[in-house]
Formats: C-alpha cells, structure tokens, sequence
C-alpha cells in the first residue's frame, strides 16, 4: 500500500518538475519577474514537503538547499544570473534522477558537486530540513523556526483530516511539521470526535487542528503545504483579523455541529470533490481496446438484426448501436491530450543546445492546447526532438553571420499545431539559412540515391534528407552529421500513418509540417465496394459522392476527371489501382475527397455507408504498402482495407510523373495481395 502512495507522489513529482523547469527557463528569460521566482520557490517548497512525508528523505535534504536559496532571491539577499540558472537546471536533473529512485537517493557524488557550487554561489551551508517534535500535544503553543524573511502576517488554519487520508498513507504530523518551518505556529488540537475505544477506527484520524501561523509567506504556500491531501480534508486557510487576538486559534474547541455551521460542508462530503483521477496508461489503452471490440460486435449484431424480420432485434440492434457510438466518443475524448507538456519540454532542449553551439536561439510555441490521441502524443517526442536539433545546428546561423545578414541576432525556432479535419499539422519552423537544394542535390548524387541526370522537383529533393543515413554535413558533431536524426523523423512519422512535408527559401529558413491521424484507435469511416473487396475511406477527408456513368467517361477522351458543377477533378479508379479483376457496372461512384495534392476522386462500385472503424495493424509483411492505413472487420467476417487518401494520391502522382516509386510489377503484386 505504501509503494501505491509513493508512485502516486513520483508521478505528481514528475509533473511539479515540468512545472518548475518551465518557471526557471522562462526565468532565465526575465530574471527581474517575481512571479515566477514565486512560481519555482513553491515547486521547490512542494517537492521538498511531499518528498519527506512519503520517505524520499535524501530528495527533500537535496531539494530544500536549492530552495533556500530561492528564499533568498524572493527577499532580494540574492539576484537571478545565468550561472544561478544553469545550476538549478543541473539539480532540476538531480531531482528527477532522484524521483526515479525507489527510495528518493541519487548519486551521491552528482548531488554533493552541485550543492557545493550553490553553496559558493550563495554563501550558505548544506542544511536540512528542520525536525521538530514527532508529536503535537493538545491545546499548547508551539516554538517554531523564525519567520521567513519579510513582513509578517498572522494566518488562521482549520485542517480537519478526512476519513481517508491516513489510509492513504498520509502522516498528518508531518504536515504541521511543515508549518511549523514557515514562521511561528501555535495550535489547539480538537478531539471532541475520538470515539469509544470499541469504535475506534486505527487508520483513521479523529482529530482536528485550529492554528494561528505567523509568517511571510503567502496563502499559495501554505496551501502548498497540504497539496497532496486538499481533496480529502476540510482545510481553510483565511488572514487573521487585526482586532482578534493572536492567541484566539487556541480557544476553547468547539462542539462539532457548531464547528460545521463555522467552516461549513467538509469538502470530502462534497459529491464533486474529486475533479480528475489518475489512471495508469495501461488501463487506458485496455478500456480503449475492449471499446473497439464492442464496436466490431455491435457490427455484427447490425448484420444480423437486417437480415432478419423480427423488429425488436432491430430495435435492439439501433439502441446498442446507439450506446455503443456513445461509448466511443467518450473513450476517444479520454485519450486525447493537449500537446503543450510535450512543447514546452523542448525549452529545456533548446536552452542547452543554444548555450553548447553558442547561438542565441528563442523558441516560440502556437496551438500548444490543439489535442491529440495520447498515443500520438507518447510517440512524438524523438522527431520533434532531432527536428529541433536539426534546425539549430544546420538551420539556424551564428550570431555573427545573422547580423552580416542583415537578421537579428537570435533565431527563432516556432512550435504550431492546428487541426485540419481529422489531421493534426505539427510544425517546426526557423528562421535561419534554408536549404540548400543543390548541395542536397550533389550529395544525393555522391551517396548514389539518385542518378546524376534525374530530373526532380524542389519538393522531391527535400524528401532525400529523410533517406537513412543522408547528411550534408561533412564532419560529425556531438548534435548531428550522422545522418540519423531524419531518418528517425521519417521512421516514427510513417509508423504513426504520417506524412512530412518540407519547404525552404535561401536565407529565410526552413519549415517541415507533420501531418499526423487524430487518433489510432477508432475513426469514421466509410464503407465502399469495388467487386468483392471492400475499402475504408476516412469521413473526414471525403467531401461528397457522385455518379460517373459510362458516357461519362466517353465524354472525358480518355482521361480521368470528372466535372463536378465545372471543376475538372482527377480521380482514381481503385479497380484499377489495386489490380481488382471483376467486370465494371454501368454506374459507378466517385468518392471526392480532400488531400495534401487538393481534390482528388476515388471510383468504386458501390458506397455502402458510414462504418465505425476499428483500426488493427496488417503487420509487418505488409509495413511497405504505405496507401493501405490498416484493416479492419466488418460485421459478415469480411476484412476490408482502410485507405489512406494523401498517400494513395501522392503514390499516383509519382507513377505519373516518373519520380522515384516501387517497381509497378512488385506494386500491383503487393497490392494485389492486400485487396484479396
């Protein structure tokens, strides 16, 4: 049970880091802003707290150096420089080595190098944390530490514990204990309701506490103080009036009806006092899976109910249809996320990096609340990561040369996301050199991946720095020159059924978009035919559907475009396409749809409706059929493709232009193999 309550604190530990990286980096960008020296003093102050209440006795020790010595810029003994910074980011990373550990101990040797520079920085000792009493008599006034430096103020504290919170693995003693270090605190303990012995509950605290504390710090970190258990206690913290006496927290206690018409409804009686729960990602993915089952079943139950003439299973059959819709919404809204804790991540990366290639780099970041699937998500972090790195050690000038330009002197590197129907576009922008397309060219040429008189278009000669191990740059360094990094980008990208796209100018910069599914699990779909295989087509990207006669195609000469309303659309007959050997009927649809190329049709035989899909994977034997999204059941048995519109098109293109592609025979064997 205790384990339970230590990673329940590892993980809100691990989201205070972010919290407390992001104030020190925004910091280091505004050393004068106070908020944000209050921003990393609290975080500092929680870490501390939290980590000696459930045992990470050496990252409390550890931690309560480095706030000490925020204490001392918040009272102006000390000033925020960069050396100050970077050593608070160096033992920002002490912590989380530390939070990872079972018992909260780091290396030893990591932690003392760093303690010994703030000590230099600072002029203070390596102290701990005080240690008072272990236990907190009834109605007696407790000496305490001295004040925090700066005006005092007199703050009266209600802290009634709720019945859960000892079984949570809470020592309320520890909490006061906390108190007592921030200034001067004097309490009365009420303990009207300890019941009788024989209904004495052991895991249960029965006692609670009025307290007068005198100190400097604000009421956002004496909450602080009881951030880990405010959702299962009665706590009120209010400033004293000036006419009260100081000593008035200690009067006599009151009974307990009065004490609830005083402080009103305790908030574990509130029926709303829990606004979120945490639930591992396995569990998650699990409910998302069974979801997607029920979906697949619930298909089947619908070809069953239309095939038979007894009305109440078709009743039925639409009710569970549906809660089953329902459900799927819901659990598809769980998975998804706002992409900004995986932005802001990366100001870390880029104040690091900047500060090693000695270069003044700014990062911006747009739409970091845009959501995305949390798989999508988890996987995003190594290709924005060689991106970012990429764009600062190939993209992004020396000061020198950005000011010989006629730039400023710091680059900019910008972090967007937007939707775009059921598409999430993730950028990465900078204002540096650009690309240079020829020595992408010459490079391409020298390594063999293309031949010396290919003709390619702009676009496709920015495609070649994804090729596995393609680099123009001729000495490797620690950041790059390896030819890795974009490989990686184009890897992780394609396995999250993505697409990259990269545009540059000569000394403007260089911008690559990633184009990636909202979510991995379930989409809207629609069901088409062609013969006897059966197609998926995302309703997201599908904009209408029309008949294409044969006197259509007559009047066409040949060429495949169909008028709608007088725009000329190219299509694709996907019998065709995929080698489908079955006679063509007079009438067939053509499916219109939206794409990275602009409008593009899809000729099938017949649509059969919208389809909620349950994505699986075909494989690996299949991972080179990159038109082909995955596969999923249909209500009879059947297996039908899911399609994926941009590269369908993109792939066609290609055959027409004479770019680089598969073999055509090697293709349609392939293709030809799915579509059975």
């Amino acid at each position: 049970m205790i384990d339970k309550f230590k990673q329940a604190f590892q993980e809100e530990g691990r989201e205070i880091v972010v919290e407390l990286e992001s104030a020190l980096l925004a910091l280091n960008e505004n050393p004068s802003d106070s908020e944000l020296v209050g921003r990393a003093f609290r975080a500092l102050h929680t870490i501390k707290g939290s980590g000696a209440m459930f045992g990470f006795e050496d990252l409390a020790q550890f931690t309560h150096n480095l706030e000490t010595a925020f204490d001392h810029v918040r009272n102006g003994r000390l000033v925020v420089t960069p050396e100050l910074i970077n050593l608070s980011l160096a033992a920002l990373d002490q912590i989380k080595a530390m939070l990872e550990e079972a018992e909260g101990a780091g290396s030893g040797s990591a932690a003392a190098e760093i303690l010994a520079k703030l000590h230099q920085l600072t002029g203070t000792l390596e102290t701990r944390p005080a240690r008072p009493a272990a236990a907190v008599p009834q109605a007696v006034e407790v000496s305490s530490a001295p004040a925090i430096g700066g005006l005092t103020h007199d703050w009266n504290i209600r802290f009634n514990p709720g019945p859960d919170l000892m079984r949570n693995g809470t020592n309320p003693l520890l909490l006061l204990r906390e108190l007592k270090q921030m200034g001067k605190l004097r309490l009365t303990a009420n303990t009207a309701a300890i019941p009788k012995l024989g209904d004495f509950d052991a895991q249960r605290c029965y006692i609670s506490w009025d307290m007068v504390l005198t100190t400097a710090a604000t009421r956002e970190a004496i909450r602080d103080v009881f951030i880990f258990v405010e959702d299962c206690c009665e706590l009120t913290i209010e400033p004293a009036p000036l006419e009260t006496p100081r000593a008035s927290a200690a009067a006599s206690p009151k009974g307990p009806e009065e004490r609830r018409s005083t402080y009103g409804r305790r908030s574990y009686d509130s029926p709303d006092h829990a606004s979120s729960i945490r639930v591992p990602s396995a569990k998650l993915d699990q409910f998302v899976n069974l979801v997607g089952e029920l979906v697949t079943v619930q298909a089947r139950l619908a070809e069953v109910a239309a095939r038979g003439e007894n009305p109440e299973v078709a009743a039925v059959s639409e009710e569970i249809e549906r809660l089953t819709a329902a459900l799927r919404e819901n659990s598809m809204s769980i998975r998804m996320l706002p992409i900004r804790t995986t932005f802001e991540r990366f100001r870390r990366l880029v104040h690091d990096l900047a500060r090693d290639l000695q270069k003044e780099v700014e990062l911006t970041i747009e739409g970091a609340e845009t959501e995305l699937d949390k798989t999508v998500i988890d996987q995003l972090n190594d290709p924005l990561m060689h991106l970012i790195r990429n764009s600062m050690d190939h993209g992004l000038e020396s000061p020198e040369s950005r000011l010989a330009a006629g730039k400023r002197s710091t680059g900019t590197i910008h972090l967007s996301a937007r939707h775009s129907g059921a598409t999430v576009l993730i950028g990465v922008t900078d204002d540096g050199a650009g690309i240079n397309a020829e020595a992408v060219r010459a490079r391409a040429v020298e390594k063999g991946l293309i031949a010396a008189d290919a003709q390619l278009t702009e676009a496709q000669i920015f495609s070649l720095i994804l090729a596995p191990g393609f680099s123009t740059a001729r000495q490797v360094t620690d950041v790059s020159g390896r030819g890795v990094g974009m490989d990686v980008v184009h890897r992780s990208v394609e396995a999250l059924r993505g697409t990259i796209d990269i545009a540059s100018k000569p000394g403007a910069g260089t911008s690559v978009t990633l184009r990636l599914p909202l979510t991995m699990a379930i989409i809207d779909g629609l069901l088409v035919r062609v013969g006897e295989s059966y197609f998926v087509l995302p309703l997201a990207t599908t904009l209408e559907c029309i008949e294409l006669t044969r006197q259509d195609v007559e009047q066409a000469n040949g060429k495949q475009v169909a008028n709608v309303r007088g725009e000329l659309i190219p299509y694709i007959r996907l019998r065709d396409y995929f080698a489908i050997r079955t006679e063509r009927p007079e009438r067939e649809q053509v499916m219109i749809t939206e794409t990275a190329e602009g409008r593009y049709g899809f000729v099938v035989d017949q649509v059969l409706g919208d389809h909620q899909t349950v994505i699986k994977n075909l494989g690996r034997f299949y991972r080179h059929v990159q038109v082909v999204s995955g596969a999923t059941i249909l209500g009879n048995g059947t297996v039908a493709l899911i399609l994926d519109p941009h590269r369908l098109v993109q792939d066609a293109i290609r055959t027409i232009c004479g770019g680089p592609r598969a073999d055509a025979t090697d293709r349609r064997s392939r293709h030809q193999d799915v579509a059975a």
